[in-house]
């Protein structure tokens, strides 16, 4: 069939009619496009993804390291004008794409560019949206594209899948000119796709030796301790002693506390952010039952002290203020919000993604995302004194108070937070007719200018 044929056909669907000519699997796409509301020639997909969301979106990828393998495996194949390498996430997102300069300026009028969203029900029929639909490599020929803007071109496009789990990680796509359509493709990226799966395989194991081997004295110090390292899909990397668990988990680890089908209650923390999970049950996890709260002092220290499961941590600087603001802020905040709160309006969401992880290895399960948030009961000392302001005498007040919120931080949500509690206990101390406490505030170096 020619691609002048193809085009009379999509031209008739687009008006409502019909045509056998047309592929089965091409007039289910045009129909499912057509369901989300699609316009063929008066739309472009969306490009949500820009800037720090796009960096963050490829370094959080599984993909990212067989980039590279991909791009060189498929160097001969993609080096001629008009040629293009895609490789999305399994959303859609056109997360790499590499080409000639010339061939990526035509690209971007159509948006196939970085940060472009290509499923089907944001772009219709397309090598990436409609090889995430149907999971199978798919090749799509110029006017069997859905939006007019991608009509110059073929696709083809193929899904890698994780080789742990399954899942499906992303879409490899070739494109190039209609005209200048390659037999070879749908063959090319299956030999491509072969080559990442088997480097993700053997990441995989690389990386489960190497946190195996990080992990093994932290769990021999756990005397008493039965503890395991356990992989996303479920599987027991490692247990000490060998065999309390079995060789799998059912489902795939969720963190917190967990109970067996057979009743066995364990602990399931993650030891990286998308990698393995620590597992531990026995004393260690009598701990977590009797004293689940999270303690944070804040209060006059430079770098906050937090407790937790009976073991107390010193925090850094950024981290003291994350936890400061995360505990004022139930409810969580996105990356963007706590970036600004952390570090001002220059703050870059990659930055404070990257404090959390490391918070994380404190906090573990108890540091939940999508929002960010504090998961389990928590206790402050600056937020139990500013609870207790109303009903608590003034001069206890001022024995709970050694000085204001991690003083020295200029982080702006924690400079709000000082200054509001600090405003608040003066107003308290000099409405509380007790000339004693108002002196004794008076004369605090902190009193002067607030807190602030």
């Amino acid at each position: 069939m020619s691609d002048r044929q193809r085009a009379g056909a999509r031209d008739r669907a687009s008006r409502g009619g019909t045509s056998s000519d047309v592929r089965t699997p091409i007039r289910a796409s045009w129909a499912r496009a057509r369901r989300s509301g699609l316009a063929p020639d008066a739309y472009l997909p969306p490009v949500p993804l820009v800037d720090d969301d796009l960096e963050h979106r490829r370094q959080a990828s599984p993909l990212a390291h067989v980039w590279p393998l991909l791009r060189r495996s498929l160097a001969n194949a993609t080096s001629g004008p008009s040629q293009l390498l895609f490789l999305s996430d399994a959303e859609g997102h056109l997360l790499w794409v590499e080409g000639e300069h010339a061939t990526l300026r035509v690209a971007e009028r159509a948006h196939l560019l970085p940060g472009a969203l290509w499923s089907e029900d944001a772009a219709g029929t397309s090598g990436v949206g409609t090889t995430l639909a149907t999971g199978r490599p798919f090749q799509v020929f110029g006017s069997e594209h859905f939006l007019s803007a991608a009509t110059a071109f073929t696709c083809t496009g193929t899904p890698i899948h994780d080789p742990g789990d399954g899942r499906l990680l992303g879409v490899l796509d070739f494109t190039c000119a209609a005209r200048d359509w390659q037999p070879l493709a749908v063959a090319l990226l299956d030999t491509a796709r072969r080559l990442a799966v088997s480097e993700l395989g053997a990441s995989r194991l690389r990386e489960e030796a190497r946190v195996r081997t990080r992990y093994v004295d932290r769990l021999a110090k756990r005397l008493g301790t039965r503890s395991a390292i356990v992989a996303p899909d479920g599987r027991v990397v490692h247990a000490d002693p060998p065999g309390w668990l079995p060789s799998r988990l059912p489902g795939k680890p969720a963190e917190g506390p967990v109970l067996l089908p057979g009743g066995q209650a364990i602990l399931v923390e993650r030891l990286s952010a998308g990698g393995l999970f620590l597992v531990t049950a026995g004393s260690d996890l009598d701990g977590f039952a009797v004293d689940p709260v999270l303690r944070f002092r804040g209060l006059g220290r430079a770098r906050a002290i937090v407790e937790v499961a009976g073991t107390t941590h010193e925090l850094g600087r950024r981290h003291s203020e994350i936890v400061a603001l995360l505990l004022a802020e139930r409810g969580g905040m996105n990356a963007k919000a706590l970036a600004a709160e952390v570090y001002g309006p220059q703050g870059r969401p990659i930055t404070v993604r990257a404090e959390l992880a490391r918070l994380r290895a404190v906090l573990g399960h108890r540091l939940a995302s999508e929002p960010y948030r504090l998961t389990e009961d928590c206790e402050a000392d600056f937020l139990d004194l500013d609870r207790d302001l109303s009903t608590c005498p003034a001069d206890v007040l001022l024995d709970r108070y050694p000085g204001p919120l991690l003083p020295g931080s200029t982080a702006p949500g924690v400079v709000a937070l000082r200054a509001r509690l600090a405003e608040r206990l003066r107003r308290r101390v000099e409405g509380s007719g007790d000339a004693d406490t108002v002196i004794r505030w008076e004369g605090s170096p902190h009193a002067r200018g607030h807190g602030t």
